[in-house]
């Protein structure tokens, strides 16, 4: 054998790869996996604003069959990765209330829960002197509690409302049931802002005078479950449609006791 044929190395044929793809492939779908589960992490749905263009296009186009989902149907999912039903805004309604009258049991206050939403009512014995819109302390302490339980979300709307029986005032500060009811709810909503910094434009006040009782004012005890402050916590149909420029808003008289250093609130002399 020769020299060049010992110098030689035997070279091996190797067959061409064709799976070479599939490692950028496993990259690529790894990245999308990681792409998709950072954006779902990330996204959020502002009902509100999906609401205000839904009722936006239907008036553009007079279309009825737009409907907004509705975030509270959604199931919420725990940290352990299983599902779990979220509270309906009616059973919201009914755990606030509840916490509301634990809060506030032992003193001056009813609370039920009628359509337009959470009412707590502020009977005038203990709260007022009789003829007066001066807060008792104790009126004042149960105001500071029921802010407090609400708490500060703006989008909590607070209705106001004065209400007395149907014995016409005699002499006093006050000319008629009108003007004590409105200026009732205006010290209510004074305290609220000023003392609790409760923000002016969650709040509107009225005044009913004996126009809207509880019961009929056919006894004594009757009569004085008549003259009370109602402090409705409205629920979001309720608000919505209180808003102002929007059909169905609460239209009255500008109450003469309304307080200046109040521009953002509706005071109202009744409907």
């Amino acid at each position: 054998m020769t020299a060049d044929r010992r110098g030689r190395r035997k070279r091996v044929a190797h067959a061409p790869s064709h799976e070479r793809w599939l490692v950028s492939y496993a990259d690529f779908i790894t990245l999308l996996f990681a792409f998709f589960t950072t954006m779902y992490a990330i996204s959020t749905v502002d009902a509100r604003k999906l609401s205000s263009m839904v009722e936006s296009m239907n008036e553009a186009f007079d279309s009825r069959g737009l409907a907004v989902p509705s975030p509270d149907t959604a199931p919420a999912r725990k940290a352990d990765g299983k599902t779990r039903a979220v509270p309906s805004p009616e059973e919201r309604e009914r755990r606030l209330a509840q916490i509301i009258r634990e809060r506030l049991a032992g003193t001056a206050v009813d609370v039920e829960i009628d359509r337009r939403g959470i009412v707590v009512s502020l009977r005038e014995a203990g709260s007022f002197p009789t003829g007066s819109a001066d807060l008792a302390p104790e009126a004042r302490e149960i105001l500071a509690g029921l802010a407090a339980t609400i708490g500060s979300d703006p989008d909590t709307k607070l209705r106001v409302e004065g209400h007395t029986d149907d014995v016409p005032i005699q002499g006093g500060r006050f000319r008629s049931n009108w003007e004590l009811s409105t200026a009732r709810a205006t010290s209510v909503v004074t305290f609220l802002v000023e003392q609790v910094g409760v923000l002016p434009a969650r709040l509107s006040a009225a005044g009913y005078g004996e126009f809207h009782p509880r019961v009929p004012n056919d006894t004594p005890a009757d009569r004085a479950r008549n003259r009370r402050v109602d402090i409705v916590i409205l629920n979001e149909g309720t608000a919505r449609a209180e808003e102002p420029g929007r059909a169905g808003s609460p239209n009255g008289a500008a109450a003469s006791s309304a307080p200046s250093n109040l521009p953002s609130g509706r005071v109202f002399a009744g409907e």
